[in-house]
């Protein structure tokens, strides 16, 4: 996409990074405006393809996803199982996923690293889906006991966000303070807040 073609959001919300880095990670940012424009099924798949080959401690592979397109009756259910403001823009989404850890080993002993290899597969998600011009938002607002019971979804496996996905929309269907927020520029700590060389010296 040309830079003459971005909607006004998409232009702001590239990063200004402090390094040069991929433009694949520069343009990643979690919008609320989305198109009403499906996604295939068939990209979607090419999304949880990318996904699984996150690293993963063991080649434990603890990733699990429960999707749902747009106009469903899952769909809607998840939207129910969203908090706070959520719903008032994740219902626009075109599919909302679950993403789901697996807590235990096969052996079912505790399995300490899923929660951060579940993180590296959303990263290659939302990294994949912005090389298909499809945008990502993980949402932490939701009911985890409520997916639950709606899903029949059992220990030793442990939701832990929802992700809605979809084509960009313009921001002006958002409402306040979502229209704001979508319009700020983005911005992250300097690398001196959280690098640190040879000696640990973190901020306050």
């Amino acid at each position: 996409m040309s830079e003459s073609t971005l909607l006004p959001a998409e232009s702001i919300k590239q990063a200004s990074t402090q390094t040069p880095v991929l433009d694949l990670i520069r343009n990643r940012w979690s919008p609320r405006a989305f198109a009403d424009r499906p996604i295939a099924e068939t990209t979607l798949h090419t999304l949880f393809e990318a996904a699984s080959w996150a690293p993963s401690a063991g080649n434990m592979q603890p990733w699990r996803y429960l999707y749902a397109h747009k106009d469903t009756e899952a769909f809607g259910t998840l939207v129910g199982c969203l908090t706070g403001g959520n719903q008032l823009w994740a219902d626009k989404a075109a599919v909302l996923v679950v993403c789901i850890a697996t807590t235990q080993t096969p052996e079912g002993k505790p399995y300490g690293n899923a929660l951060h290899d579940l993180g590296m597969a959303n990263v290659l998600l939302t990294l994949q889906a912005r090389n298909e011009n499809i945008y990502a938002h993980m949402m932490g607002g939701f009911d985890a006991a409520k997916v639950r019971e709606s899903f029949g979804i059992e220990d030793p496996y442990k939701p832990v966000c929802l992700m809605a996905l979809g084509y960009l929309g313009h921001h002006e269907t958002l409402q306040e303070p979502f229209l704001t927020r979508e319009l700020t520029p983005r911005s992250r700590r300097p690398l001196s807040a959280f690098a640190f060389r040879d000696k640990w010296a973190p901020e306050a």
